[in-house]
C-alpha cells in the first residue's frame, strides 16, 4: 500500500509541472479565437456595424457603440491574455461578451468551452510563463 501512495504522490508531484504549460496554451488558443475575431471586424468595419444592427441586436447600446466595443476588446484583450499581462482582468470584457453572445444571438456549445478557458484564466492566472510572473518576481525582490 506504501509503494502505491509514493508512486501516486510522485505522479501528482509531476504532473504539477505540467500546470504552467497548459495555462500558457489555454492562453494562446483563447487569445487566437478572440483576436482573429476582431481582424474580421475590423476588416470591414462598415459591415460589422452593420450585422450589430441588424443580425446581432445587441440590447442596451447602439450598434456603433457594441460593434466598436467588441472589435477593440477582441483586438486589445488577447494581447494582454497572451502576454499574460493583467490577463484576469483582460478575461472580463471577453467573459461579458461571450455571455451576451450565448444569451441573445447564438446559443452554441462552443461559446460554454470559451467560457471555461476564459474563467481558469480568471481563477488561477495567467501561470509562471507570463509577464506577471516575471513582474511579480521582480516586484517582490
Amino acid at each position: 500500500m506504501q509503494s502505491i501512495h509514493n508512486f501516486l504522490r510522485c505522479f501528482f508531484n509531476k504532473a504539477n509541472y505540467l500546470q504552467p504549460i497548459i495555462l500558457l496554451l489555454m492562453r494562446l488558443w483563447i487569445a487566437r479565437v478572440f483576436f482573429l475575431a476582431g481582424l474580421v471586424k475590423i476588416a470591414d468595419f462598415d459591415n460589422t456595424v452593420a450585422l450589430f444592427r441588424d443580425e446581432y441586436m445587441t440590447p442596451f447600446i447602439s450598434p456603433t457603440l457594441a460593434a466598436f466595443s467588441a472589435t477593440s476588446f477582441e483586438l486589445a484583450c488577447p494581447i494582454f491574455i497572451a502576454l499574460g499581462l493583467a490577463s484576469r482582468l483582460a478575461v472580463l470584457p471577453l467573459l461579458v461578451m461571450t455571455l451576451v453572445i450565448q444569451l441573445t444571438y447564438d446559443q452554441n456549445i462552443q461559446h460554454a468551452y470559451w467560457g471555461m478557458l476564459l474563467l481558469n484564466i480568471l481563477a488561477f492566472g495567467s501561470g509562471k510563463f507570463s509577464l506577471d510572473y516575471l513582474l511579480g518576481k521582480k516586484i517582490l525582490k
